[in-house]
């Protein structure tokens, strides 16, 4: 095997990531200037194509991404979202606490069914002002909302970028995942809210200087499309539907997502353009561009050297194996975007199934590690990075050293919950 061709693929896509983690450079720019290099010196040194980049690219997680996010631009400007913000507030009745717990709770069943960074970019502003409206603080609502939108993503195969991933690699269904993730995500995301709760108790012990002023908001005034969001929701509730029996249909998650958006357009007709203009492109780029990277590895041989090296640790016991790799995952994922780590280690499961080792344990244990992971710092997760620019607005803007005081002990204590029941239910895995 040729030295060379491995040691530069490898510069090229653990360059990337250093560059991706500097944020000093648009993450989709960095990738994709990644890609052309190394499709570039893969023709160049033989070991890569154009034919074999485009084959690397996983159609299926472009298209339910893409299909998700037409749906979610359709829906945002209805005020649907704003709406349910509206009426937890209102049924909090201008306590902190309450209002703590029914923002996280609608935080978390959106992150479950759109992706976590459209579920933040959508809760977050209206978290603010409502905030203002009563006269609290936003930043532990903020903070809790990305957290538990980290959290509550893990959940279903749609809620987090990485399980798309996972799911498309591994064949695992709608159903898999509400099988096997949702009860640990349950427990995990229990044990996030208490320690979020004791973590903000100062902030959430003040007496609101308006309290009554939240009964005076009227959630019928933020639906300002009531027929066209009741259109989308019965079509993404039939996409849902979809999602649950897609194994047994044998059709590809993406073809339920694009088809529905395509029935969504065709019942609505909204401007084209403009649902166009808001759907995530250089998301989908960076996700692509990811993906050829990747390809370029495998095509090197460098993947053949990382899967030997977990080998070695895979000999282990396979429960202990696990747990370590969402230690490890979470780990990295805490420093450098968790959908370049999961883009980089799927094939290397992949390949360790190959030579004979059970992975279906371990993917889970890697959806576990990514998703909880970044929650440990505000680089970690692009919602985390999404609420503390907006926290800037605020009298009380969220740090990165904040961030690690509260976040980092939540991400601690998902992890070891997760890792304790994925020990439990390990031979049902």
């Amino acid at each position: 095997m040729a030295i060379l061709p491995i040691i530069l693929s490898a510069i090229i896509f653990f360059g990337s990531l250093i560059l991706i983690f500097g944020e000093k450079i648009n993450r989709s720019i960095v990738a994709i200037a990644g890609a052309v290099l190394m499709i570039g010196v893969g023709k160049v040194f033989g070991f890569y194509s154009e034919e074999a980049a485009v084959e690397a690219i996983d159609f299926n997680t472009l298209g339910l991404l893409l299909g998700m996010m037409i749906l979610v631009a359709m829906l945002e400007p209805t005020g649907f979202f704003e709406y349910l913000a509206v009426l937890a507030a209102r049924a909090s009745k201008g306590k902190p606490l309450r209002l703590f717990i029914l923002l996280g709770i609608v935080t978390t069943v959106l992150a479950m069914f759109l992706d976590n960074v459209t579920t933040v970019v959508i809760i977050a502003p209206v978290t603010i002002l409502i905030s203002e409206i009563i006269g609290v603080s936003p930043l532990p609502y903020l903070m809790a909302e990305a957290i538990l939108a980290n959290t509550g993503g893990v959940a279903t195969l749609i809620g987090d970028p990485p399980n798309v991933l996972i799911g498309s690699a591994a064949g695992f269904s709608f159903n898999d995942f509400l099988v096997y993730s949702l009860p640990i995500v349950l427990f995990s995301w229990v044990g996030a809210m208490f320690l979020l709760q004791y973590l903000f108790k100062k902030e959430l012990s003040k007496r609101p200087r308006r309290s009554k002023a939240v009964m005076r908001l009227n959630p019928a005034e933020t639906l300002n499309q009531p027929d066209t969001a009741r259109r989308i929701l019965i079509v993404l509730g039939g996409a849902i539907l979809f999602f649950f029996f897609h194994h047994l249909l044998h059709i590809e998650p993406s073809l339920v997502a694009l088809g529905a958006a395509s029935i969504a357009l065709l019942w609505v007709q909204p401007d084209l353009q403009e649902i166009l203009k808001k759907v995530e492109w250089s998301v989908l780029l960076f996700f692509g561009s990811l993906f050829i990277m990747v390809g370029g590895l495998e095509h090197s041989g460098a993947l053949e050297t990382f899967v030997g090296v977990f080998q070695s640790g895979a000999s282990m016991s396979p429960v202990l194996f696990g747990i370590l790799v969402i230690w490890v995952v979470a780990a990295l994922s805490a420093v450098v975007d968790n959908v370049p780590i999961t883009i980089a280690l799927i094939p290397i499961i992949q390949g360790l199934g190959n030579s004979g080792v059970d992975v279906d344990p371990l993917w889970w244990a890697l959806a576990f590690g990514a998703g909880f992971g970044g929650n440990g710092t505000i680089i970690g997760a692009t919602a985390n990075i999404i609420v503390a620019s907006l926290s800037e607005k605020t009298r009380e803007p969220i740090t990165s050293a904040l961030w690690i005081k509260r976040g980092l002990p939540v991400m601690l204590v998902t992890c070891t919950i997760a890792s304790i029941l994925y020990a439990i239910i390990y031979p049902w895995f």
